[in-house]
């Protein structure tokens, strides 16, 4: 099997490791405090041959392009946190299940977007280099989402998601600078081009692993939470239907446009 029949298929994958997660896990469920454990180094390890496979040199290049600077925060901390407030009206009157959802929705991981979009083929460079700007301004604006929205939340509690941002910047920072290290390391001969391209075969296989080890750690916590889940369904897939129109409208308007329309 070629690396591109990898990434072809990697959906699959990724379902076989989920389904067999949740098995173990129910089977085994002594297990998952070791699945928590190892979540953490695996997924760092997915970070690394994800940004390994980046020209890191290029990430600047995303700030000069201001059209595509304005459009993510427009489109992530405007249209995004407009279209969550309304989809809470089709949910039940439950303020922890609405808590969950705004979380959940507002607070995308970061580490997941940018694995995805190397997978998907997407601009992973202009991704890395508006991470530490998605992940500052959300954590910032949450507190205030929250308390625009649910209004019964402690807002004591929303405050303290900030003790979030030194956890998540470790996690992301790390495995950034070793794959710096290394492309410098690969650049400097010739001959050492090939690791690249074997490191390239990681993402995939690592990511199930991560899914994996997810399902199998939280299937007690899907068990329990079935009914619910099943409520929450069909907002988050009519959020993703939703996000996928906005993330085709806001890269072809101009900040100038947007401006003299917020004004």
């Amino acid at each position: 099997m070629d690396r591109l029949t990898l990434e072809r298929h990697q959906v699959w994958i990724y379902l076989a490791a989920i389904a067999g997660g949740l098995v173990l896990g129910n089977t085994q469920p002594s297990l998952a405090p070791h699945f928590e454990v190892l979540l953490w180094p695996v997924l760092a390890a997915l970070l690394y041959t994800t940004f390994v496979q980046v020209p890191l040199l290029h990430t600047r290049d995303a700030f000069r392009d201001r059209r595509f600077v304005f459009a993510i925060l427009v489109g992530n901390f405007v249209l995004i946190p407009l279209v969550v407030w309304l989809a809470l009206k089709w949910l039940p009157d439950d303020p922890a299940l609405h808590l969950g959802v705004l979380l959940v929705l507002l607070v995308p991981c970061t580490d997941w977007f940018i694995t995805f979009t190397q997978l998907g083929q997407g601009n992973t460079a202009r991704a890395i280099a508006v991470t530490p700007l998605n992940l500052v301004v959300q954590l910032l604006l949450l507190p205030i989402y929250l308390w625009l929205m649910l209004p019964a939340v402690d807002f004591g509690t929303a405050l303290r998601m900030e003790e979030m941002l030194p956890a998540a910047l470790a996690l992301i920072g790390v495995p950034l600078v070793a794959a710096a290290l290394t492309e410098r390391w690969v650049e400097a001969r010739p001959e050492r081009a090939v690791w690249r391209e074997r490191l390239g075969w990681w993402p995939v296989p690592l990511l199930a692993v991560v899914v994996f080890l997810i399902a199998g750690a939280q299937v007690g916590t899907v068990r329990e939470a079935g009914p619910m889940l099943l409520e929450v369904l069909p907002v988050f897939v009519g959020f993703l239907l939703v996000a996928a129109l906005i993330a085709r409208l806001p890269i072809h308007l101009k900040p100038e446009f947007l401006l003299g329309s917020a004004i």
